[in-house]
């Protein structure tokens, strides 16, 4: 395969690695967005009582999130741009989108196996906070509480919960809340929020170490002018003072034709010196 040829496959390549790159930023936008306004989240984050640590971690991810996504659908704008423009500038641009979007999900994928259950820690805590204010604090408290256990459909902490009096009764209204604890519901959910995010991890991993080298290759072969589609570029040198430029090879073919001599023939010297046609008297 010549150089031309493996450009020109790499091109092809960068083209399908930019739109998978834009789908990549969309899915990561959307997970931002759920986490963020999404029902189960959202009202750990209504409830969550002052000094608790839930609601600055619920911020950071998604804003975490919305970075990812912009970096990546930046990345894949400017790598698209730039091999169907064959322009080295916005190349480089991607290619340090795409280094950027690995440095960080490289520190995220750390920090995940480093702090496993942070998340999960900080909802339990919040939970429960909000169940003990429920129990021993105004009626108006339970509203929170109930909130959860209508979202996650689960009510105390265990069954049974134990509670004295009526408020068993008040904290479990239906027989679908009571179908699991709350503590078992808020682990189950992580645990799937949890795997889809290391999915989404692993495959944008997987794809900025491949974006990242076809970006490296294609720069360095803009750099070097192995482009293919480089036509219509022309440069003008400059002759000499006072040289005539040289005639077309066809025009001086044509001019040993024998009509252009026989005409040749029919010319006489003008009254300036330069040759003219005779005229009919």
């Amino acid at each position: 395969m010549g150089p031309r040829r493996r450009v020109r496959v790499a091109k092809c390549q960068m083209l399908v690695t930019s739109l998978f790159v834009l789908v990549l930023g969309l899915l990561a936008a959307t997970m931002a967005a759920l986490t963020y306004f999404g029902a189960h989240f959202a009202v750990f984050s209504r409830v969550s009582p002052e000094g608790s640590p839930y609601p600055a971690l619920h911020r950071w991810a998604f804003s975490a999130g919305i970075s990812l996504a912009g970096l990546l659908t930046l990345g894949a704008v400017l790598s698209a741009a730039a091999t169907v423009r064959e322009a080295g500038g916005l190349m480089a641009g991607g290619f340090l989108c795409f280094a950027l979007v690995f440095c960080a999900l490289v520190q995220g994928a750390f920090w995940s196996l480093c702090h496993p259950t942070q998340v999960e820690d900080a909802l339990l805590d919040t939970y429960d906070l909000v169940f003990d204010r429920a129990v021993t604090g105004p009626p108006a408290r339970r509203q929170e509480l109930a909130a959860i256990h209508d979202t996650f459909l689960c009510c105390g902490k265990g069954p049974p919960p134990g509670l004295p009096g009526g408020v068993e009764a008040d904290l479990c209204p239906g027989p679908e809340a009571a179908t699991q604890d709350c503590l078992q519901g808020v682990r189950r959910f992580l645990r799937t929020h949890g795997h889809v995010a290391a999915t989404l991890t692993g495959v944008g991993l997987v794809t900025m170490v491949y974006a990242m080298l076809l970006s490296a290759f294609l720069c360095f072969a803009i750099r070097a002018g192995r482009c293919l589609d480089r036509r219509g570029t022309y440069a003008l040198r400059p002759r000499a003072r006072g040289r005539r430029p040289p005639e077309p090879s066809s025009f001086r073919r044509s001019a040993q034709s024998p009509a252009l001599r026989h005409l040749d023939h029919l010319r006489g010297p003008g009254p300036s010196g330069d040759p003219r046609l005779l005229q009919d008297n």
